[in-house]
């Protein structure tokens, strides 16, 4: 598994780097690339990749693709360690970019690497019909803003400290993770130009995958350290975070993260073998420490 993922951080920093390289030089690129190239594990890539072989796609398309889902968690990770957003000092074992640059130029490298990813995937590198780059654009801007991630991090921030019920929870959770890897499931499908019931079905798939990832995520900070997990632990408590941790508990969230795993797996076991790797992406997601 780890093998796998260092391919695909390997290959899709290498097409970063190229394209970013052919771009007219500006200061910013030094904190765009401070953000960019920290050491992510490109999971959501892989979940790309994963669902785009079950549909035979091309390994060097997907790659381009998943490069555009990077700048767009990079720039969500640059805005939310803001001082105005959750204030986080440390990301991936050193200091925020925000700590690094500067507030102003944080939220300037943020802005570049979101619009980057559009400039990505309508590249002429991406040798796909320029319908399908417009349809990848507004489905990938859709997960990216109000009704997506930023919108996800209004709600983080808006039900600090208080009484929030779990439906609630999990809505503001896949906006905040969910929509973003619902994008990389529906990808391969769009440009597979599937049905829009089939597109559908893997959006809500990719919802379930990315509740998992948040759910994982909640519970690194729960129990976790900051050697392992690369940033501070601890501080969702102590921000009165709403998460399924503070509702359920530990356990019975560990129960739900598993439930999650079976039923993404139902709904793909009409695919039986092929879904080997994300099975074990699935997998990776919970049990990992950071």
């Amino acid at each position: 598994m780890q093998n796998k993922l260092n391919k695909i951080a390997n290959d899709t920093n290498s097409f970063l780097k190229q394209f970013i390289k052919k771009q007219k030089k500006s200061p910013l690129i030094i904190p765009m690339k401070y953000g960019l190239f920290s050491g992510g594990k490109k999971i959501r890539s892989k979940i790309l990749i994963d669902i785009g072989s079950l549909f035979n796609l091309d390994y060097k398309s997907l790659i381009i693709i998943g490069s555009a889902i990077e700048c767009i968690h990079a720039y969500s990770l640059i805005h939310d360690d803001l001082p105005c957003m959750d204030n986080d000092t440390i990301r991936r074992g050193k200091p925020s970019t925000h700590i690094e640059f500067g507030e102003s130029t944080a939220v300037l490298a943020g802005n570049s690497l979101l619009t980057m990813a559009f400039e990505i995937l309508s590249h002429k590198g991406l040798n796909i019909s320029e319908k399908i780059k417009i349809n990848l654009i507004n489905k990938i801007s859709e997960s990216s803003g109000h009704l997506g991630i930023a919108g996800g991090q209004y709600l983080d921030l808006d039900f600090e400290h208080k009484k929030v019920s779990k439906k609630k929870i999990v809505e503001m959770e896949i906006k905040k993770t969910g929509k973003l890897f619902s994008f990389c499931c529906v990808a391969p499908l769009i440009v597979k130009r599937k049905s829009k019931k089939e597109i559908k079905k893997f959006e809500n798939i990719g919802a379930d995958i990315g509740l998992l990832f948040q759910v994982a995520d909640d519970l690194i900070d729960h129990k976790g350290n900051l050697t392992d997990a690369g940033k501070k632990t601890g501080k969702d408590k102590k921000k009165g975070k709403a998460t399924l941790i503070s509702l359920l508990g530990h356990k019975n969230t560990i129960k739900y993260a598993n439930k999650l795993i079976f039923k993404i797996n139902n709904k793909l076991k009409k695919y039986g073998f092929k879904t080997k790797n994300l099975n074990e992406t699935l997998n990776y997601i919970l049990h990992r420490n950071k």
